[in-house]
């Protein structure tokens, strides 16, 4: 090989370059997870790959030509073998990508990187096939399965998001994966023998989402996509995208009798306008939980603008909640709104509260339990330390929907939003007024789809 490698022609000249280089890249292994060594190694297999097949072209049936497919089989099961672990770690970060589009244009390139695979494979066969040795065949082997693995993770793709049905995970997600499928043709999977999966189940077969649900996979779709494929709806027809998820929602019939009943006791007696005051104290995200202090501040605006305080969602300490205010929280809990149609009956609730006794809007920390009346058009004030990446894009896309960030006079901007519901209350017994009352499926090819690749 030596004397090979000494020959002073320009085939030679190549082919002494490309096993240094081959050298040179089996010789960082070892160490492809520090900083930037995968990528110098790759640049190394790729230029043996040029290097190795120039000097081929004029080798003919010489021992330099043996000695170059012996290179060009190592250089391509490498490759392959690269590729197999590139599109395994990039397909983990497209299924995480902060937007659909995002995601889709990931994996894409796990594609592609797939495709690299395949053909390194294929080279290596023949490469191998040439030099007609058991070892090259082991070698083209190992090709062929990297490059199977490869494709394999194109091909396990989890297209469906999860819709959480255990009471470890936040309800409120529900919301917007349900109103995300409705506007965006995604598919859906629950967790098998989840304590409210049945729950789940019946709140997505009656929005008319039976079809969306696939069986439960590995690796869902990221739920990140889901408040920008929301926004993308609301930009392109906010009334409609509304009015579809007021129908799928709430469906035609009214309220259950003994929700009717259930409401009139709590809330029955305490006439006026009112205002719901959402509560968090659980252990996901600690640090967006409820403040009390702020919660005490945010009930005296809402008493000194006149107004009436609901309190929901998780517990609030008894000396909070003042004379003349409603305490529904831990009301969730509760058998009615446990059974098979549980979130329905929550969005009854809300629905029931603007309509018959005078809920002007809801104010809270980021919490997804205040997106389901939201997205049907409760105004929403939500409070946050700064500028919410993911909820962010409902601001000026959702109607109503408010976002105050927690700097020096943000409570001015909340006594100043209590004061325009004031000015704009529902009438008694009135819903929202939705021209759009059929429930539209958004495609792909739709406006949305169009407004979503832009």
């Amino acid at each position: 090989m030596t004397r090979l490698l000494d020959k002073e022609t320009e085939g030679g000249e190549l082919t002494r370059k490309a096993v240094t280089l081959l050298a040179e890249a089996g010789a960082v292994q070892g160490t492809l997870h520090l900083p930037g060594v995968r990528d110098a190694y790759r640049w190394r297999l790729e230029q043996v790959v040029l290097l190795a097949g120039q000097a081929l072209e004029g080798a003919g049936e010489s021992r330099e030509a043996e000695l170059l497919h012996r290179v060009l089989v190592q250089a391509c099961v490498a490759r392959a073998e690269d590729a197999r672990y590139g599109a395994g770690q990039l397909s983990r970060g497209a299924q995480r990508a902060p937007t659909l589009e995002d995601c889709d244009d990931g994996w894409q390139r796990v594609e592609q990187i797939a495709s690299t695979a395949e053909e390194a494979a294929l080279a290596a066969a023949g490469f191998a096939q040439r030099l007609n040795t058991d070892k090259a065949r082991a070698m083209a082997l190992r090709a062929e399965v990297a490059a199977m693995s490869a494709r394999k993770t194109v091909q396990e793709r989890n297209r469906a998001y999860t819709f959480h049905a255990d009471p470890g995970f936040s309800f409120g997600e529900g919301w917007y994966l349900a109103a995300a499928a409705l506007f965006a043709g995604l598919s859906i999977q629950i967790r098998p023998g989840a304590a409210q999966e049945v729950q789940a189940r019946r709140f997505l077969c009656d929005a008319g989402l039976e079809g969306a649900l696939r069986p439960y996979r590995s690796r869902p779709a990221s739920p990140k996509h889901l408040t920008h494929i929301i926004a993308e709806a609301f930009r392109a027809d906010a009334q409609q995208a509304q009015g579809t998820l007021r129908t799928a929602f709430l469906g035609d019939e009214s309220p259950s009798a003994p929700l009717r009943a259930w409401i009139d006791a709590k809330v029955g007696g305490m006439p006026g306008q009112k205002v719901l005051l959402w509560v968090r104290t659980g252990d996901h995200h600690a640090q967006r939980n409820t403040c009390f202090d702020e919660l005490r501040q945010l009930s005296e605006l809402v008493v000194n603008a006149g107004l009436s305080p609901i309190f929901f969602g998780d517990n609030v300490p008894r000396e909070l909640v003042p004379p003349g205010a409603v305490n529904l929280t831990l009301c969730w809990k509760e058998p009615l709104f446990q059974g098979p149609e549980m979130r329905r009956a929550q969005l009854h609730l809300f629905e029931e509260l603007r309509c018959r006794h005078g809920l002007l809007g809801q104010i809270g920390v980021t919490t997804a339990g205040m997106d389901g009346p939201a997205l049907m058009g409760l105004p929403t004030l939500y409070l946050t330390r700064e500028h919410n990446v993911r909820l962010g894009k409902w601001v000026g896309a959702v109607p109503g929907y408010q976002e105050v960030v927690r700097e020096p006079g943000y409570f001015a901007i909340i006594r100043t939003t209590l004061q325009q519901w004031q000015q704009c209350p529902p009438r008694t017994g009135e819903a929202i007024t939705i021209e759009a009352r059929k429930v539209v499926t958004f495609k792909p090819g739709s406006v949305l789809k169009d407004a979503i690749n832009k």
